[in-house]
Order: C-alpha cells, then sequence, then structure tokens
C-alpha cells in the first residue's frame, strides 16, 4: 500500500516513528519508505520538529536545599581533614602554637573558607539556573510560535541532492505570501554561479520562483499562483543572477522534491 496516497494514516506513522513508539518490523518499514517518497520523509521531518521543539517547554527543576548542606558539610570535612593532616607532619617550633591550638585555629580558617565557598557556589548556580530557566523560555516561546507558523503553511517540499545528506526544505507562508527556505548539509554553490528555485506544473514549462541568497535560512516573496498548478519544485545551477523566468532551467538540477499540499 502507498501509504502517501493516504494522507491521515502517514500522519500517524509518522508521529509514531518520531515519538519512538514504532518500533521492530513497522518502523524498518517506515525508515526504507522514507528513504524512497519525499513526502513519507517530509512528514517524518515534520513530526521530529514538533517533538523536538515540545522537550523544550518542560521546567527547570530548583536542586533540594538538602543538596547544597551535604555539598557544605563535604567540604568543611575536607577542609578539616587537609589541615589536620598539615599540622600533624608540621615540624615542631618553641614559638609556634601547640599542634591542638594550631589545629583548632586552621579548623576555623577552614570552616570560614568552607561557608564562603559554598555561598560563593550558591550564587553562582542560582545565577546560572535564572539565566538557563530564561533562556529555555525563550527558546520554548520560539518554538511554540514556529510550530503555529508551520501549521497555516499549505505547502511543504524536501528538496534532496545527489549528495549525501545535502537537500532544502521549503515551506510556504500564505499570511505573508513568501517561500521560506532552509539548507541542510553542504553543497554550496561556486562564487560566479546563482541557484535558482523553479515550480514545476503537471504541464507546461517550468515558472521561476526567485534566484536564492547565500544564507541557510531565506525568504522569498511568492505568488500562490504557480504553487497551485506545481506538482514538485526544483533548484538548478544558473549563470550569477540567474536566468529569465520563461526560459526555464539552463543549468543542471541540483536539488527537486514532491510539492506537498497540507490541510490548514
Amino acid at each position: 500500500m502507498d501509504i502517501a496516497r493516504h494522507p491521515e494514516l502517514l500522519d500517524r506513522l509518522a508521529a509514531a516513528h518520531a515519538l519512538g513508539t514504532l518500533r521492530g518490523g513497522a518502523r524498518r518499514r517506515f525508515e526504507t519508505l522514507a528513504r524512497r517518497s519525499p513526502q513519507v520523509r517530509a512528514a517524518a521531518l515534520l513530526w521530529h520538529e514538533r517533538w523536538s521543539a515540545l522537550t523544550e517547554l518542560q521546567p527547570a527543576v530548583q536542586p533540594d536545599a538538602a543538596v547544597w548542606a551535604r555539598i557544605a558539610n563535604q567540604l568543611q570535612a575536607d577542609a578539616d581533614a587537609a589541615a589536620m593532616q598539615r599540622a600533624r607532619s608540621a615540624p615542631p617550633r618553641r614559638a609556634a602554637l601547640s599542634w591542638w591550638r594550631a589545629g583548632a585555629v586552621l579548623g576555623a580558617c577552614a570552616t570560614v573558607a568552607a561557608v564562603a565557598v559554598g555561598l560563593w557556589s550558591h550564587q553562582q548556580l542560582q545565577r546560572g539556573a535564572d539565566t538557563q530557566l530564561a533562556a529555555l523560555r525563550a527558546r520554548a516561546e520560539s518554538a511554540e510560535g514556529a510550530m503555529q507558523a508551520l501549521a497555516q503553511m499549505p505547502y511543504v517540499a524536501v528538496l534532496a541532492g545527489e549528495q549525501a545528506g545535502a537537500s532544502v526544505l521549503v515551506a510556504y507562508d500564505a499570511h505573508s505570501q513568501a517561500l521560506v527556505l532552509q539548507r541542510v548539509g553542504g553543497a554550496p554553490e561556486p562564487a560566479d554561479r546563482s541557484l535558482q528555485l523553479w515550480a514545476l506544473p503537471a504541464q507546461g514549462a517550468p515558472q521561476s520562483l526567485g534566484v536564492l541568497g547565500r544564507e541557510r535560512v531565506l525568504r522569498l516573496p511568492a505568488a500562490p499562483a504557480p504553487l497551485h498548478a506545481a506538482v514538485a519544485l526544483a533548484i538548478s545551477l544558473e549563470p550569477l543572477g540567474g536566468v529569465p523566468g520563461d526560459a526555464g532551467p539552463t543549468g543542471p538540477v541540483l536539488f527537486k522534491g514532491a510539492l506537498i499540499r497540507r490541510q490548514v
């Protein structure tokens, strides 16, 4: 059965694969289909992004007060033991304090030092925890916003290249009428050439959707009409600045993949 023709089944399998509940032979068959089918691969990537974003929403855990007490006690015990060892191994001197008075003084100094180290460590760890909590909240808000934005994108595509690991993720933002592209892996274009994005309709000539910049994540303004008629997207290597849109690709096609329509 071609699961790409059954969107609800594909969505459930992709979610189970990303969550880790799809196991055994079913998981191996799904991964084999993902390597062969851009639609299955795109669904798996989308669910992996959704689950990875949810892990960032976990609240930070404050260490228990007993943890700090054990740390301070251990520091004090180590300092006292070291002080006693130094007092016992020191050569006797007439002007020096007796060994037990020296041990008492050193023990008091070690206690003060241990308390000071404990307080400083607590302040540093507290500041670090506050900083990490603020960073996690910011990342969680960003991830939640990205998930909400992704849910409103009616078109997605995974454009695969010949080089292993090189691909381009494409999504269409209908609200701002722009294509959002993210490069994954290597395969940068030469300095004297440009990458150009094309919409491939079921019938008729390819239509240019714009020339890509050299950023890893970029936005291209795009009207919805070419995407409505397209069944796939492609990226070709063209002369610097691209070629006219009505001429079609003149260079080799480096990336290509099916355009997936989603219900929003």
